[in-house]
Order: C-alpha cells, then sequence, then structure tokens
C-alpha cells in the first residue's frame, strides 16, 4: 500500500510517499479500514520531529483519525460489520491507504456528514470530551476559556460548549481568527497579540473568573490562566506548546480551592478509549447527527503532500481541520 513515512526526524520536507509499505492485519478485536482520509494534528508534527515516539505496539506511521470504510475484522469481530463505513481514533497508522484499530474506537458516519469532515473529528471531539467534560467536569451555565480558538481542539470546544449551554471565551492570534471562532460559536474573542487575556477576562466576567480552562499553551500561561479562574475553578492542560514547565502561586491554588489537572489520550488503553467513545456515543454524537456540531474543515491535501499538510499546521495559519485525501471514492 501507499504510506506516508520518514527516514529521520526533522522539519515537514522529511515526509515522503513510499508505494511498498505492507498492509496491516487486523488482530483480534480490531478491523481493518480503506482509508478515504486521515486527520492532521499537532501530535503528528511533534511525532515527525522525533519527540513524540508512538507507544509500544503501535504504528509507527503517522495518524492519529481516520474515516473509511470497514474491509477485513479480526477474531471476536462480527464479520457484519463489513463494508461499514466508520471514522475512528487509531493508535497510530492512519497516513495510509489501509489502517488496522481497535472496533471499539469507532463511530458511524452520519448522513450529515462527508468522510472528509468524519476524519477530522475522532481526535479532537475524544480530546475534548475527556479533558473539558471528564476532567474539567464542566456543567451547563459553567463559563469555558479556551486557548487556540480557531484550532481543531479549540473549535470542537467551542462547538460542544454551546451544545452543552456554556459560555465561551477564546484567545486567539488575530482580530481574523477571533471574527472566525465568533462564527464557530465563541460568545467572546481575544487577540492575544493585542490585548491582556487575564484583564479581558475580569471584564467579560464583571471580574467572576471563568469556571474551566482548557489549556493548551503550558509555560507562562499557566500562573495568568490561574488568575482567570472563579474560586473552585478547574484548569485542565492538553499540551505544552509553551513549554513543560510552570510556576505558580501556591498560595492562590488552596485559597481559591482550584483544582489542576491534564492528560494525553494516544498512551491510554484501548479498553478507556472504547469507554470514552461508548459516552460520546450516548452523550455527544447526538448533536453530530442533527448537524448542530460539525468540524470546522480548513484545507484538503493529497496523501502525497502531507509535507505541505504539516507545513500549513506548524505556520499558525489554518482555521480548523486539515485532513489528508487518501481515497475520496469512498
Amino acid at each position: 500500500m501507499r504510506a506516508i513515512g520518514f527516514d529521520e526526524p526533522g522539519g515537514p520536507d522529511v515526509l515522503t510517499l513510499e508505494h511498498d509499505v505492507a498492509v496491516p492485519k487486523p488482530g483480534p478485536g480490531e478491523v481493518l479500514l480503506k482509508v478515504a482520509y486521515a486527520g492532521v494534528n499537532r501530535p503528528d508534527c511533534i511525532q515527525r520531529a522525533g519527540q513524540y515516539p508512538p507507544p509500544p505496539g503501535a504504528s509507527p506511521i503517522l495518524g492519529l483519525e481516520v474515516s473509511g470504510e470497514i474491509v477485513a475484522v479480526g477474531e471476536g469481530v462480527d464479520t457484519a460489520r463489513l463494508g461499514e463505513q466508520v471514522c475512528a481514533l487509531t493508535p497510530g497508522g492512519g497516513y495510509a491507504e489501509f489502517c488496522c484499530v481497535p472496533a471499539g474506537h469507532t463511530l458511524p458516519v452520519p448522513d450529515v456528514l462527508t468522510m472528509a469532515e468524519a476524519a477530522a473529528l475522532p481526535e479532537t471531539l475524544f480530546t475534548v470530551w475527556h479533558n473539558v467534560f471528564q476532567r474539567g467536569m464542566a456543567r451547563d451555565g459553567e463559563t469555558l476559556l479556551v486557548h487556540g480558538g480557531t484550532s481543531g481542539i479549540g473549535t470542537m470546544a467551542i462547538m460542544l460548549a454551546k451544545g452543552f449551554g456554556m459560555t465561551t471565551i477564546v484567545t486567539a492570534g488575530s482580530e481574523e481568527k477571533c471574527d472566525a471562532a465568533r462564527r464557530v460559536g465563541a460568545d467572546h474573542a481575544i487577540d492575544y497579540k493585542t490585548t491582556d487575556f487575564v484583564e479581558a477576562v475580569g471584564l467579560i466576567t464583571g471580574g467572576d473568573g471563568v469556571d474551566l480552562v482548557l489549556d493548551m499553551v503550558s509555560g507562562d500561561y499557566v500562573a495568568r490562566n490561574l488568575k482567570c479562574l472563579k474560586p473552585g475553578g478547574r484548569h485542565v492542560t492538553i499540551a505544552v506548546l509553551g513549554g513543560m514547565k510552570a510556576e505558580i502561586n501556591m498560595a492562590l491554588v488552596m485559597s481559591k480551592r482550584l483544582v489542576l489537572t491534564g492528560s494525553t489520550l494516544r498512551p491510554r488503553s484501548d479498553a478507556f478509549k472504547t469507554a470514552l467513545r461508548d459516552e460520546i456515543e450516548r452523550e455527544a454524537w447526538p448533536l453530530i447527527e442533527e448537524g448542530a456540531v460539525r468540524p470546522v474543515m480548513d484545507e484538503i491535501f493529497a496523501l502525497e503532500d502531507a509535507d505541505k499538510a504539516h507545513a500549513r499546521m506548524e505556520n499558525g495559519d489554518h482555521i480548523g481541520k486539515i485532513v489528508l485525501a487518501v481515497d475520496e471514492s469512498l
């Protein structure tokens, strides 16, 4: 099969299209997907740069989410599933014509979505649901602050929060991106390059602060985020783009009774991801099926142009999701 590979870590230019990669075989509890589209995510770029190795047993091929058709099943999977069109969270292997995934990590593609849109869902949906609604304990009527409001994660967080009756405040790097975030459904958008977001959050909330922060920056943002939280607020870290270390005032944490948590999704067990998928299908998938939540699409690249897709993600100009077209006939 064709697949994207790289010989040595480096920039986007190290990615090449290989034509003689072995088609994987589904193991027990797995399905083999003929891939239609593959989502491009920040962890793919970090893995390509040599800083995020795949977990033991995972495919070394990039790609954490796909859409496609089930063309083979492993032991224990009902053969009636053959021919289903699904999207899936993958442990790796998405940038290829075929990809094996645990059967419990798939979701049906609803009629309201294209296959390209379906491929743009799983990674952000699983990540936001787990971190905002499970770890962050988000509730109706609360206020959420999201950094990177026009990223795939940011746009998904806006839509899910809106779907569950929350107020969203986001930060973005230009007024154009702030406008885009508002169009997606953000109640407030702050250009962090021209405005102190801590002061802006205080003005927006009348000095009360927010209930929850979804942070993908970390570094010196953490101390500023904590100032934005109201008593009993929760701070959830999902990436460390601004640095892995933060200096915080623990007296503030104690006096405001704050909760600091975070997670990474890829190393979690198959059983955990299956349970997460089941909750998403029950609680959030109806919003997808009725069209209330739909991925914001940035650009679709051909599989062989994965290097261009990575370059676009890393230059920060994208709004929403970037995907690779693998087999557009599906």
